[in-house]
Formats: structure tokens, C-alpha cells, sequence
């Protein structure tokens, strides 16, 4: 076992164990609104609350948590489903310690594996619980069969969106496949690229009338990013925004949004079986098998 896989098992055994881990996914409708970048600077913003946050990068294919970062990870969830590795040897660390698993070809794996190999992966998986506060599961734009199975089995989904209208109508798109197939889904959005508080508010009552209204669906506005051309400087740089403009009009936006989130709590009042890392593991290799 690598020393860091060690230091980090040891750091497992030595902290107190949160109430659970929040299972979290990040997705958007269409690609390209900003949805990888929100999800790194606000796991970012989560763990500068105190919150030990572990992002785990599924968006199959088009991985680009670690790219953002600038960063290249030597191990990656393939070499776990191959059981070449460990879940501790998989984890990297990024900027502020923030830890992150990239997901490389090894989402595409995860949906064939053979039973005994799924019950391997539901093992090591575990042996995150208690681990972090929150995994948030950076998910693919769209809703492709590997999103969809993410969306349903963390049943608490952050939606992010920008304030243009085919963005507005591929990420009510999303929802409203969802709902068709799980109305327990809890839904959240965050509209990213605004000009004001005042055009994510408009942007949000959009989705959110038209939810209540043909959906019979709640979803709640948690918040949104003002449109700073920092960010894409930051892209540039490989640095998170919130790290290289930490008093930038994005990183005060997305701060907000984090510590909303957090005191807002965990998805509902859901049996304790049913919450957490177990309940989405449950929920996960229910849908895969």
C-alpha cells in the first residue's frame, strides 16, 4: 500500500465519524455551462467550511475534474475495478486537500461487471463511509444511461444551468425524465453565468413554474454565479477560481452557495438504510444489475 493510501486510512480511524456521508451528483442539461468548474470550486467552498469533501469525477469519457486542477492522476477507478488498487490508492489530492477520484474508462467498467466484482466494488466503496461529509459525483452533461443511474441512486441532484434558453430547456428536459421514472428525486438548481442576483432568480422561476405546474415538483433555488471573466483565466491557469481569485465575483457567488447548501441538510427524512453511502450503494447495484 503507497504511503498515502496509508496516511489516508489512518486519518479514517483517527477523526470523529460524521452523522453520514452526503451522497451529492452534479449534472446539467447540455454541456459547456460551467458544471465541472462549479462542481470543483464548490466542493472547494464546502471543505473551507470545515466539511471534508471528496469529489468523485463520472462524467465517462470527458473527465476533466483533474484537468482542471492540472493535474494527472496515476491511478484512476479502473485500477480499482480491476482490482489492481485499492480505494485508498485511487484517491488523489488536489489544491487544499481537496480529494478527488477520476473516473477515467472505469464508469464505463462499473455497468459490466460480473456479481462478484460488484460486490468487490460495493466493499471497497464503503470503506469510504465516514470518511468525507460529502461525495459529490460530477456526472456527464445530458442524461445518458451512466448519468441517469447516478441521478436516481444519490436521490439529491444539483442541476446547474445558465440563463440561456436552450440551457433553460435541456436542463428541465433532464428533470422532467427523471421524475418520470423516480419521483423521489430531490432536486436543486444553481444558474450559472449571470449578469445579477435578479437574472438567476428569473432563470430559476422559469424551471421552477414550470415544474410545479406539469411536474407537481418543488425545486428549490440554491443559488447563482455571476458571470466573471476570471473564471476562464483561471481554466487557463489550471487553478480553481476560487483558489487563484479568491475575492472574485464567482468565488464570492459559489462561497454563498455552498454555505447554503450546507445548512440547508441532507435530502429529505430518509431511513437511515436508505441514506448515505449504504443506501446509495443499494440504490446503485439495484439499477445495475
Amino acid at each position: 500500500m503507497s504511503d498515502q493510501a496509508q496516511s489516508l486510512r489512518n486519518m479514517l480511524h483517527g477523526r470523529r465519524q460524521p452523522a453520514g456521508t452526503r451522497i451529492v451528483t452534479v449534472t446539467s442539461g447540455k454541456g459547456g455551462v460551467g458544471k465541472s468548474n462549479f462542481t470543483l470550486n464548490f466542493a472547494l467552498s464546502l471543505q473551507a467550511l470545515g466539511h471534508r469533501t471528496l469529489i468523485f469525477d463520472a462524467d465517462i469519457g470527458f473527465s476533466n475534474i483533474d484537468v482542471l486542477m492540472g493535474m494527472t492522476p496515476k491511478y484512476n477507478l479502473y485500477h480499482l475495478l480491476k482490482r489492481q488498487k485499492t480505494i485508498w490508492d485511487i484517491i488523489c489530492k488536489g489544491q487544499h486537500d481537496l480529494q478527488f477520484i477520476s473516473g477515467g474508462s472505469g464508469f464505463g467498467e462499473l455497468f459490466r461487471l460480473s456479481e462478484a466484482d460488484l460486490d468487490e466494488f460495493n466493499g471497497q466503496i464503503n470503506e469510504l463511509n465516514g470518511y468525507v461529509d460529502y461525495i459529490i459525483f460530477d456526472t456527464g452533461a445530458g442524461l445518458s444511461k451512466e448519468t441517469l443511474k447516478f441521478i436516481l441512486a444519490a436521490q439529491e441532484t444539483i442541476v446547474v444551468t445558465t440563463p440561456e434558453p436552450t440551457s433553460i430547456t435541456d436542463a428541465y428536459a433532464v428533470i422532467k425524465m427523471v421524475r418520470a421514472i423516480d419521483a423521489d428525486v430531490r432536486f436543486r438548481l444553481v444558474v450559472n453565468r449571470v449578469a445579477g442576483w435578479s437574472e438567476g432568480k428569473r432563470t430559476a422561476d422559469k424551471i421552477s413554474l414550470v415544474a410545479k405546474q406539469f411536474l407537481d415538483l418543488d425545486i428549490p433555488f440554491l443559488g447563482c454565479i455571476e458571470d466573471d471573466p476570471n473564471v476562464p483565466k483561471a481554466v487557463k491557469k489550471q487553478i480553481p477560481f476560487s483558489i487563484a481569485y479568491p475575492h472574485s465575483p464567482a468565488t464570492r457567488s459559489v462561497k454563498r452557495i455552498a454555505a447554503s447548501f450546507a445548512q440547508q441538510g441532507g435530502a429529505g427524512s430518509a431511513p437511515a438504510e436508505q441514506a448515505g453511502i449504504k443506501g446509495f450503494l443499494a440504490r446503485m447495484l439495484n439499477l445495475i444489475r
